[in-house]
């Protein structure tokens, strides 16, 4: 029962990274307890009757997250928008970020990591993309029947978990993509931040990695425990006014446009 979900052995004897595949074992086991991989499967057994939005809830119940949201009086009417983030966490912050939005419309679709259709709970949720590589065809024609669709998207267009970058925790450039679609398809942009950042540990082996040349995202291996260290915390989330898919006029690029986003999403924390 403990590998039914998530199995790091087989995971990284398929992964593309050749430092991966050659982990010698102790070193998988090692991970495996980093990970959390038997609490990890045990909680999604436990959910395993729970599937899309029934299942968020009650992950944030287990973990004893408490959430304080401020703005919820923003988030518009008509579902049919782009609700852009910040992305601190890697886990916490997409769970309680779509939790948020079912809360409010019944319904959602999550542009994520394709490695989170792992979890069938979240399968009926996820738009997948491969964020290290290229997409497959089908991911792409997914996107665009979801893109059309009258459902709210959930999207970190950062793309990749916040780092510290220029001495702060922040987002990397974010991608272009949601102001394309966003004015190709009329959805508004709904800004959304959330406070806090992961564990310094977190950030020690990014520095470290980076500073020795290697490619390997090793830091994200943290990710799951990062999740575990959120139990009984307080999550604070602030959303701010929506920006209609108008204002993303020609006098700046699609690129541009989305620093702008980030910089309002930002200055929420400011207000």
């Amino acid at each position: 029962m403990t590998e039914k979900f998530i199995n790091i052995k087989v995971l990284l004897k398929t992964s593309s990274s050749g430092l991966l595949v050659r982990m010698p074992g102790f070193a998988v086991r090692l991970l495996e307890k980093i990970i959390r991989q038997k609490e990890i499967n045990r909680i999604l057994e436990k959910y395993s009757e729970d599937s899309g939005v029934e299942f968020l809830p009650k992950i944030i119940e287990e973990m004893n997250i408490k959430v304080e949201v401020e703005g919820l009086e923003n988030l518009p009417e008509n579902g049919k928008c782009f609700i852009v983030s910040n992305h601190p966490y890697g886990f916490a912050d997409g769970l309680i970020l779509t939790s948020i939005v079912a809360q409010k419309y019944g319904t959602l679709k999550a542009i994520g990591n394709d490695v989170f259709m792992l979890v069938p709970q979240l399968r009926p949720l996820i738009a997948a993309v491969n964020v290290f590589g290229r997409n497959y065809r089908s991911y792409l024609m997914e996107l665009e029947k979801v893109y059309h669709s009258s459902v709210p998207i959930t999207h970190f267009p950062a793309g990749q978990v916040s780092r510290i970058n220029k001495w702060k925790v922040q987002d990397c450039y974010w991608k272009k993509s949601f102001i394309a679609k966003s004015i190709e398809c009329g959805r508004d942009v709904v800004p959304f931040y959330f406070y806090g950042r992961n564990s310094l540990l977190f950030y020690i082996i990014f520095k470290l990695r980076t500073s020795l040349g290697i490619g390997t995202n090793l830091e994200l291996m943290l990710l799951p425990f990062e999740f575990f260290n959120k139990r009984n915390r307080t999550v604070k989330v602030i959303i701010g006014k929506p920006i209609p898919y108008h204002t993303f006029d020609k006098c700046h690029t699609h690129l541009e446009w989305a620093q702008w986003v980030k910089e309002q999403v930002y200055s929420l924390s400011k207000n």
